[in-house]
């Protein structure tokens, strides 16, 4: 197929103006078509259009698979999910041995793509999600072969493995020791709830007093994920291709990725951790890998503080759909998920 003979896909108003904006980033004087676009329905914060763009050099064909992520404005996480700073985020990643899309382009102003935007690279690989059965069934699989459980792992100790200042990293911000990690982490979450317009829940107010009555001394700082699971992961013959979502990053304590996937939160009818990997096999490999011993006790409170921060999640996803900011249906449910949070909060508190 030609360049002037892909096919256009049913937005044909977005397939234009990517048309126009890649022709001019890429410096060509022909057209650039746009094939094969779909519209992804996954994640809560940001629009996912998955396409390919086929150009001539001269007299050669080109082609590249591209991702195109846009900001609606008003969607899940918009305080803290900016877009330009995951474009820079990925930058800062491509010299390091971490498994990440390559960002080719950020478009801050919303008149050019419709929305601030960043072009990336579209790399292979799927994602099943590990909340419905056919997905707790692939990852039950692959944790049986044995490569995924092992990739899994090695692609966490990668990020925790960054050297973050080398990188420029640092522009993420740096705690300045003790318990100023956890601390900035309970001041954002609870920002965003305050923001959320919801009344507030006696638990929740017991529960950030605790966090922030036992907020962990920090030792050791490295770039954190923030969400690193099964589902936030492109897989591809049974090995990690690329870790995704990139929005809630931080510097700070490599116990806050680790807690996460030791939560049960994040697996459903399976001992497996994130569904995939055996836990012994986690902690022996990813202390092997970074030389970080797993704390157990700083994972358990991390994992309190999850619960706040799902609380605060929830009760911002329910604010938007209520105050008629966001027609998203999956929004509107999660009324009921803030107290599902609190209530196993309130279990670990002894509640």
């Amino acid at each position: 197929m030609s360049a002037t003979d892909a096919a256009f896909p049913a937005d044909a108003q977005l397939a234009g103006v990517l048309s126009d904006y890649l022709a001019d980033r890429l410096e060509v004087s022909g057209p650039v078509a746009i094939g094969d676009m779909e519209r992804i329905a996954v994640g809560w914060s940001h629009e996912t259009w998955l396409f390919e763009a086929v150009w001539f050099d001269g007299a050669d064909e080109q082609r590249q698979a591209l991702c195109l992520r846009r900001d609606p404005g008003n969607a899940l996480l918009r305080q803290e999910s900016d877009l330009g700073e995951q474009f820079r985020v990925l930058k800062c990643l491509e010299a390091t041995d971490v498994p990440a899309p390559r960002a080719f382009w950020y478009e801050p102003d919303p008149a050019v793509l419709g929305a601030p935007a960043i072009v990336m690279e579209r790399v292979p690989g799927e994602c099943p999600s590990p909340w419905r059965s056919a997905g707790r069934e692939y990852y039950a699989a692959a944790a049986e072969r044995g490569v995924l459980p092992a990739s899994f792992t090695d692609a966490l100790a990668a990020v925790h493995n960054v050297d973050w200042r080398a990188a420029g990293l640092d522009f993420l911000g740096v705690p300045s020791g003790s318990s100023d990690f956890a601390l900035r982490e309970i001041a954002k979450w609870e920002a965003l709830i305050d923001e959320s317009g919801h009344p507030g829940h006696p638990i929740l107010a017991d529960l950030i007093g605790w966090l922030r009555h036992h907020a962990p001394v920090t030792g050791q700082l490295t770039l954190v994920h923030g969400a690193y699971r099964t589902g936030n992961v492109l897989i591809r013959e049974d090995r990690v291709s690329a870790v995704l979502d990139w929005e809630l990053q931080v510097i700070g304590d490599p116990m806050y990725d680790v807690a996460y996937v030791l939560t049960e939160l994040n697996r459903e009818g399976t001992d497996l951790l994130s569904n995939v990997v055996p836990r012994e096999q986690f902690f022996e490999r990813y202390q092997a890998a970074t030389g970080i011993e797993i704390d157990e006790e700083r994972c358990a409170y991390y994992q309190l503080l999850y619960a706040m921060r799902s609380a605060a999640f929830w009760m911002s996803a329910a604010g938007l759909y209520a105050d008629g900011s966001s027609s998203d249906l999956r929004l509107a449910r999660t009324h009921w998920s803030v107290t599902v949070a609190l209530e196993r909060a309130a279990t670990e508190l002894g509640y």
